[in-house]
């Protein structure tokens, strides 16, 4: 019994080991930039290699040649509103960065295809979005683990900055703020639009609360000659829930109208509906 309960004991214990992966430190490992610039977005994606006593810049990433800007997959950088790079517009969404490094300059890609392992396989000269020469500052310590950056920060632009080893290069790239703040104060200082108030009663409405400040939204919403037959429907119903049927009656009969010349099956029928039922 012993002898069975130790076989046991040990074929469980090997099943686990079996099973069980084996957790190694990444030699590159991977990091996340998050940051707001102004009021747009941006995040950075990369793999960080180290120097390990290497010679980086002229041999292990040589001059004059592609190279992947980190290590592993593509390093990858989002921008959640359009951007200028060199003035360069860069439409929001997810880039891969790759760069040419040379002794006193580099030149900075965005490529539009961010799924690459590395360089694509067929370079495709139509996904390079932008494109940027800067110069490569020679700074006083060594950077040992590769590091991206975004700094400078100021209200309507940043800096992307690239350092590993004694080099610094540094991207500078403009962010719409003044356009995204402009139109958000214009559209607060217009106050709320037919749609806001027309979401507004219809909520009130459907969730019994005030129906006399429902119908005051919804008056707001249908002011004008052109209102919606989908307004004129919501205001006849709170007519109709306050108890004015020839209110709702009136209202409906001008959504109907309007359903009729869209050719709305559905709002012509249940206008037609409410109609008769308010007339009894």
């Amino acid at each position: 019994m012993i002898k069975k309960l130790f076989i046991l004991t040990l074929l469980v214990g090997l099943s686990s080991t079996i099973n069980a992966q084996i957790k190694t430190p990444q030699p590159s490992p991977a990091a996340k930039l998050e940051q707001v610039v102004g009021l747009t977005d941006v995040t950075i994606e990369y793999s960080r290699p180290s120097m390990r006593g290497r010679t980086i810049f002229g041999d292990l990433v040589p001059y004059g040649k592609m190279w992947r800007t980190g290590a592993n997959a593509n390093t990858k950088i989002t921008f959640g509103d359009n951007v200028t790079i060199d003035g360069q517009e860069l439409k929001k969404g997810t880039y891969a960065i790759y760069t040419i490094p040379n002794e006193k300059n580099w030149d900075v890609i965005f490529y539009s295809d961010a799924n690459n392992w590395g360089i694509p396989q067929q370079w495709d000269e139509s996904k390079v979005a932008a494109k940027t020469t800067v110069d490569a500052l020679t700074i006083s310590e060594n950077i040992e683990t590769f590091t991206i950056e975004i700094d400078d920060l100021k209200t309507n632009s940043a800096v992307l900055g690239i350092l590993w080893a004694n080099i610094y290069v540094g991207v500078t790239f403009e962010v719409p703020t003044d356009k995204i703040a402009s139109k958000s104060i214009e559209t607060v200082m217009a106050g709320p639009t037919k749609n806001d108030y027309f979401q507004a009663a219809s909520f009130y409405q459907a969730e019994g609360k005030d129906l006399k400040q429902a119908l005051t939204w919804i008056k707001k919403a249908c002011e004008g000659d052109d209102a919606p037959f989908w307004y004129l429907r919501r205001m006849s119903l709170i007519q109709a829930d306050m108890g004015d049927k020839a209110g709702a009656i009136a209202t409906a009969k001008k959504s109907l109208a309007g359903a009729e010349k869209a050719k709305n099956a559905d709002y012509i029928k249940m206008n037609k509906e409410s109609i008769a039922e308010w007339s009894k």
